[in-house]
């Protein structure tokens, strides 16, 4: 019904910048709360940032100041610019869209989840 698909990820140095993509389709008559989680092996997945229906974003604290969060509501994708990257950045990244559907109602979907290497 619903599906995210993800880009973006790769191998890249610290210090380096990458910028992950995250479009949905389908049966949306409403996007709500888009965000960014990721998950380090043996660890469990977490907040990275996310964004209001209205624009305002929410970061953790680990990456204020270097991520940033952005919607492009007509395109129905959620953007994720990082920059300043470190080595514990390196985690799968995946795309959170809180979507109101017409068959059942209000759901969380998720993203396919690309990989973010940060590594010298």
């Amino acid at each position: 019904q619903v599906q995210l698909v993800e880009s973006g990820g790769g191998l890249v140095q610290p210090g380096g910048s990458l910028r992950l993509s995250c479009a949905a389709s389908g049966s949306i008559l409403r996007i709500n709360t888009m965000g960014w989680y990721r998950q380090a092996p043996g660890k469990e997945r977490d907040l990275v940032a996310r964004i209001s229906s209205g624009g305002g974003p929410n970061y953790a604290d680990s990456v204020k100041g270097r991520f940033t969060i952005s919607r492009d509501n007509a395109k129905n994708t959620v953007y994720l610019e990082m920059n300043s990257l470190k080595p514990e950045d390196t985690a799968a990244y995946y795309c959170n869209v809180g979507v109101v559907t017409y068959y059942i109602g209000s759901k969380d979907f998720w993203g396919q989840g690309t990989q973010v290497t940060v590594s010298s």
